[in-house]
């Protein structure tokens, strides 16, 4: 059967990404408490494509997927994205894995045990001359107080659910779910999945006591970041849900491999 693909292309416009995006995935990743945890993801992979090729080959990025079935993690990202250059000639390999992971957690008065779910994601890239470039994210659900509702208000004050998106670039292994925990401390309070009376009175009074602008969250993530040396890059960005307001409030931070913020 004629090869479309490889058809001659005369337009010669160089193509950064061509392949598929949203593979919905079942993969395993490591899980402190468990050893390990098998979550369904949605993955996106692309090659380049030289302007004198017509198209990419598609179904050779799902093949390489079918290759590593059982084992898409850390430790196997960079020798897939090899294989996506060896297997379609390619100089470069992007891509990109996002999955939800659970953890225990235990509500802080009445020890209620549930799973919480979050939003995390692994990213990386093999380009010419094999220099790569890899990253983990997480994105961590939290609980914010306004400081200036509580100054200016004589009864209570207005809190909001914030979102804060944290992406690293590292030396060597590290978990998840220390990653997550910092974000946790570094906020008013915490989310839970379960929580009883007597755990919504602690949380609320937890965080009225430790009012935060979303400035600060961000500030606070940084501060803890910067004492890791393993960390060589990241960002973080927060983003407060306002109570009161019809819009969000939100921050965001970086760091290079410098040391300095850009």
């Amino acid at each position: 059967m004629r090869d479309i693909q490889n058809q001659k292309d005369l337009r010669e416009i160089d193509i950064q990404k061509a392949g598929v995006k949203g593979i919905k995935y079942p993969i395993v990743v490591l899980d402190r408490a468990h050893g390990t945890q098998h979550v369904n993801a949605t993955i996106n992979i692309y090659a380049n494509l030289p302007h004198q090729f017509k198209g990419t080959h598609m179904s050779r990025f799902v093949e390489i997927l079918n290759e590593f079935r059982g084992q898409i993690n850390i430790k196997t990202f960079h020798t897939i994205l090899q294989e996506i250059k060896d297997k379609l000639h390619a100089e470069s390999a992007h891509m990109d894995i996002e999955f939800p992971y659970f953890i225990e957690k235990i509500a802080p008065v009445s020890g209620a045990k549930s799973l919480m779910e979050y939003r995390c994601f692994f990213s990386g890239q093999n380009n010419k001359g094999n220099s790569s470039d890899f990253l983990v994210g997480v994105v961590v659900p939290v609980t914010t107080v306004c400081p200036c509702s509580k100054e200016i208000s004589e009864i209570g004050a207005h809190n909001q659910r914030s979102m804060v998106t944290v992406k690293v670039r590292f030396k060597k292994f590290f978990w998840i779910e220390d990653l997550i925990r910092l974000v946790e401390e570094s906020a008013s309070g915490e989310v839970y999945s379960l929580l009883k009376r007597v755990d919504e009175k602690y949380v609320t009074e937890k965080a009225h006591q430790n009012p935060m602008f979303v400035e600060d969250v961000v500030r606070n993530v940084a501060q803890q970041l910067n004492k890791n040396v393993n960390f060589l890059w990241y960002s973080v960005e927060a983003e407060n849900f306002e109570s009161i307001h019809n819009h969000s409030a939100y921050a965001y931070v970086e760091k290079n491999s410098k040391g300095s913020f850009a």
